[in-house]
């Protein structure tokens, strides 16, 4: 069996944690030989854990691109670095694991198309719900005529009043000047299913969303500016301290913690002092209605296929649960997929409904439902030139092409646009 050498470029929850740690677990498949990271504990803590010599460490990209390190490299920096960092890597002869969004920039997703085209490396995006058992159950399903003609798809993305204030009004997803449109960077995953699903090119998109809560005004009166030194601390949902410390002790407090931990605080060993710390110091402890964010916090979208099938999209940060739900309307019957309930029905016209359970559908031993580690599984099978890959870069600038346009609708009022704008 090959083994394949792989370098990381961004050490971060998705970089190392879980791309660098799924393949370390798979030590006959491949071999994590070297890291790139800004952050010096971050660079520290995953070689120490990947075993990677201190010289094959770097903090430095240009040092780091400046020669071919491994067979493969993995991009999870910011989304606004990863076209640049990908041009160089094809150039250098990498094959490319890339986390998504690809780029907000419709010039960009060419950019990297053409030089993939000149150098010839393979392109795997991580849209890893592809990969996760209970979507590929709803692929199957469809392709099997369970449900005749597909007619429509409604789809619920439940971000969480804790994952919206964590990532898209405390984290590094809060800004439009500084990395791409929420309803990129949050739901490409949904909108790459519903162009798969669709099994068609989109035609034109229209798009209603906005900051509804997270703003000066909705603040209590006599809140703080951080959430240890408020008032509230203890009755606010979106508290730090109710986020954080407490579900870091649900969680028994371990030295090797989980994300969004990780992101509040890199320490290794992890613990309440060093949280506490991270709250009162950094921008995880800031009130969500004293930030600087300016990104959505809920957004609709219909999109129309070439094929004739239309599509919903709901992106909503006020809902107590994360987990997707869709609903697919067909000639013939309908399809359920429920994350929170843990199951994919189908309920054929006039026939016997079925229920498959989302945990029997497959082993889940990674994050967002399995399909982290299916997707690390399939890539090992693409670069063995044993299959092609699903979420190959070309598949994967369509779901780009429709948040883009979704974006344009949403500034111009929900105005309907074009996706394939000449």
């Amino acid at each position: 069996m090959k083994k394949f050498t792989v370098a990381v470029l961004g050490c971060g929850n998705r970089g190392a944690q879980t791309y660098g740690a799924l393949m370390y677990a798979r030590k006959e498949q491949f071999e994590v030989v070297a890291l790139c990271d800004v952050n010096t504990v971050r660079l520290a803590t995953f070689g120490d854990r990947f075993g990677v010599p201190e010289k094959d460490r770097f903090t430095d990209e240009d040092v780091f691109l400046s020669e071919k390190r491994a067979d493969l490299l993995v991009i999870a920096t910011m989304d606004r670095d990863h076209v640049r960092e990908g041009v160089r890597a094809l150039a250098l002869g990498y094959d490319l694991l890339l986390e998504k969004p690809i780029t907000d920039n419709k010039k960009e997703c060419e950019e990297l198309l053409a030089a993939q085209k000149k150098y010839g490396g393979k392109v795997l995006v991580c849209h890893v719900l592809r990969y996760a058992p209970a979507f590929r159950k709803a692929a199957e399903l469809l392709k099997s005529g369970a449900i005749g003609k597909l007619v429509s798809i409604q789809a619920l993305e439940q971000v969480a009043f804790w994952h919206v204030a964590h990532s898209y009004v405390r984290g590094n997803w809060r800004r439009l000047d500084e990395t791409a449109p929420m309803i990129l960077a949050k739901c490409c995953h949904d909108l790459d299913l519903l162009q798969y699903y669709a099994g068609s090119r989109a035609v034109s998109v229209s798009s209603v969303g906005s900051l509804a809560w997270f703003k000066p005004e909705n603040a209590p009166e006599g809140a703080a500016d951080r959430c240890v030194f408020c008032k509230y601390i203890e009755s606010c949902p979106y508290s730090a301290k109710k986020i954080y410390i407490d579900t870091y002790r649900a969680q028994g407090s371990p030295a090797q913690a989980l994300w969004p931990h990780t992101q509040v605080s890199c320490a290794y060993p992890m613990s309440e002092e060093e949280l506490y710390k991270a709250l009162r110091e950094g921008p995880y402890g800031r009130c969500v209605y004293r930030c600087d964010n300016d990104v959505v916090d809920h957004q609709l979208v219909n999109i129309r296929f070439e094929n004739g099938v239309e599509a919903s999209l709901t992106m909503m940060g006020f809902t107590a649960g994360c987990g997707r739900i869709v609903r697919f309307f067909g000639s013939h019957g309908e399809i359920v997929l429920d994350e929170i309930e843990n199951f994919v029905k189908l309920k054929p016209f006039g026939g016997e409904e079925q229920t498959f359970a989302i945990t029997d559908l497959g082993e889940v031993l990674s994050g967002h439902g399995g399909g982290d580690d299916g997707l690390v599984g399939d890539l090992y099978a693409v670069l063995s030139g044993e299959t092609l890959p699903a979420t190959s870069l070309e598949a994967s600038v369509e779901s780009h092409l429709i948040a883009y346009a979704a974006e344009r609708s949403r500034l111009k009022g929900g105005e309907l646009v074009p996706v394939h704008e000449e």
